[in-house]
């Protein structure tokens, strides 16, 4: 054993826990920036991050690995949800199609995908892409019910139509 005790978590961003963006991962929590004394010569824990906030350091991380793998689908996914929890919805549509383009049969991938293009007022392209979702296998109607992320959609008649409803 190392005698290292493992992360605790909190958020640093007040949207963090605030349910946007579906099902991109399940990383609701943020670990704790570590607890340093200005004794001995060590820095202060405010200075361990430098200015960035917890959220901004995870994003610039991410990003540097796609630079480094590119095509690694983990690195998109985390990418995906991290600029979706910061609110960078164009950053979130680009990593999401990334995504789509290397897993095109993936129904989880087309569905946080429509969860981006709503939540980037794009919604035609994000009924589209739901309806791929939907067809590929995607079948969590009491989820696409009530996610936050769809909520732009609910109105509209194609978005009722997969659920066989009408206006």
């Amino acid at each position: 054993m190392s005698g290292h005790n493992p992360p605790q978590f909190a958020s640093d961003d007040p949207n963090a826990n605030s349910g946007a963006y579906g099902n991109h991962g399940q990383r609701d929590r943020q670990p704790v920036k570590p607890e340093l004394r200005t004794n001995g010569g060590r820095q202060s824990s405010d200075n361990w991050f430098g200015k960035l906030g917890q959220l901004d350091f995870d994003i610039e991380f991410f990003e540097n690995l796609l630079v480094r793998n590119g095509s690694s689908v983990e690195v998109l996914r985390t990418l995906a949800e991290l600029v979706s929890r910061k609110g960078m919805m164009q950053r979130a549509v680009e990593v999401d199609r990334m995504l789509v383009d290397r897993l095109p049969e993936d129904f989880l991938a087309r569905y946080n995908l429509a969860c981006s293009l709503a939540l980037a007022q794009l919604p035609d392209e994000a009924i589209e892409s739901l309806s791929k979702a939907v067809d590929l296998g995607y079948d969590d109607v009491a989820h696409m019910d009530v996610d936050p992320d769809l909520d732009s959609l609910r109105d509209r008649p194609d978005f009722l139509a997969l659920f066989g409803r009408k206006e």
